[in-house]
């Protein structure tokens, strides 16, 4: 294993949030030119999730939530790398995170089991929240 392996879940999440961007896109450009919906309709989300479905809105509230607590996960994933703590420990979170929310966001966006859906954002924090306390632990014992 080298250092470099962190990059591995870190460009996963960032393939992952293009994945759901572009379903999102062609969900609502599909939807939209069927039901001919003028565009100034959806002036802002709100009104557009009270125009479409579910299954059409859905999308965009899993590509929100890819930039929440995956943000802390990229900043974690870099802080990890350039300062040379990149371990086996730190790698099996990272990717738990990362099929973690692979998995959340494939429920999201298709049948939206939310008992499945908040399980597996729950599992994804849980390996989020241990690399984040251990790197505060590690830099802790450096102070000290």
């Amino acid at each position: 294993m080298t250092q470099d392996s962190i990059f591995i879940p870190f460009l996963g999440m960032m393939l992952l949030t293009f994945i759901v961007w572009t379903y999102m896109f062609i969900q609502r450009l599909v939807h939209m030119t069927a039901h001919q919906i003028d565009p100034q309709q959806a002036i802002s989300p709100d009104k557009f999730n009270a125009m479409v479905p579910d299954k059409v809105s859905a999308p965009g509230h899993n590509l929100r939530n890819l930039v929440e607590l995956p943000l802390l996960f990229y900043a974690l994933c870099i802080y990890l790398y350039l300062t040379s703590q990149v371990d086996t420990g730190y790698l099996y979170a990272a990717y738990i995170f990362l099929a973690f929310r692979v998995l959340h966001s494939v429920v999201q966006c298709t049948f939206n089991n939310v008992n499945l859906r908040f399980a597996s954002y729950l599992v994804a924090s849980f390996a989020l929240w241990y690399i984040l306390i251990r790197s505060v632990l590690n830099v802790l014992s450096l102070l000290n």
